[in-house]
């Protein structure tokens, strides 16, 4: 009785377009046909209610978390799993895998997409949602105080940024938002783990961000194009094509209403290719050993 109370208590949040589960629940709600009978990893999978979405939907949910204790879904199992240990699944088994207000907490997040890569099929959903740092909100507030939310929240610290540390289920630390990462970072650690942007998904949008978007966007507009124009004639180790590619979507990304104005991040990635074969196409910026 008392854990169908907190279930359905939890519930309400993701009918709430305040928060991230509302269109976490819309997206896969809208993809229902794409992912029937599939296999989803849910992962940190937190109390369970996306994973019940997913098992709604007609999808296989497999849920994974830090703290399985947490997850309260009946008929549904939730594994532990340390994201610096890996998740226990084959490679290549799962279809998808959503990683809803994860990442910000991963102390290598490097590794962790990595590990994504290896557990996703080719051509594989990642769906990442975070706190987004790229919108003009946060970056106002990182230049007052270095703070997610100034007049909030204090800077990260050791006193407010330990969320859980229970020595007797796991070593590993579940760090609160130590690793924020904005929209350019997720995109190229994704990219250099085999991962590239299919699309950035609508979330609310913070009204200050909107207010400072109206007011700076003509200058966050020119001086992204600047770069992006200055940059195209530097770097001959690639060829116009390339560079004009990859620069023009670091650009659009930066000059993205989306991401300058929403409350969070919520990009869907698609593999494009194994973890292995990501380096073969590397080209060093400084001289190599043995390169006179």
């Amino acid at each position: 009785m008392f854990v169908d109370i907190i279930f359905r208590a939890f519930m309400n949040y993701e009918d709430n377009p305040n928060s991230i589960k509302y269109y976490v629940k819309q997206y896969l709600l809208s993809n229902k046909e794409r992912f029937k009978n599939k296999v989803i990893v849910d992962f940190p999978a937190g109390n369970g209610i996306t994973s019940n979405i997913i098992k709604n939907i007609g999808a296989t949910p497999l849920a994974f978390d830090l703290f399985p204790e947490y997850f309260i879904v009946e008929n549904l199992k939730c594994t532990r799993a340390e994201i610096a240990k890996g998740i226990p699944l084959e490679s290549n088994s799962a279809d998808a895998l959503i990683c809803q207000e994860g990442i910000e907490h991963f102390q290598d997040q490097f590794q962790a997409l990595r590990e994504f890569n290896r557990i996703l099929k080719p051509n594989g959903t990642l769906l990442i949602t975070t706190p987004n740092y790229s919108n003009l909100r946060a970056r106002f507030s990182y230049l007052l105080t270095e703070s997610e939310r100034f007049h909030s929240i204090m800077p990260p610290n050791e006193l407010d940024s330990i969320w859980m540390s229970e020595k007797n289920i796991s070593d590993e630390i579940y760090f609160g938002h130590i690793f924020l990462i904005g929209i350019q970072k997720l995109r190229v650690i994704a990219k250099l783990s085999g991962f590239k942007i299919k699309k950035v998904h609508s979330t609310k949008i913070k009204s200050t961000s909107l207010l400072l978007f109206l007011l700076h966007y003509p200058l966050i507009y020119m001086s992204s194009l600047i770069t992006y124009r200055k940059n195209l004639r530097k770097n001959k180790l690639f060829d116009s094509v390339t560079k004009r590619k990859v620069y023009k979507e670091i650009f659009k990304l930066n000059t993205c209403f989306k991401v300058l104005t929403n409350s969070h991040l919520m990009v869907e990635f698609e593999k494009e290719s194994e973890f292995a074969e990501v380096g073969k196409n590397f080209k060093s910026q400084h001289k190599e050993f043995g390169v006179t």
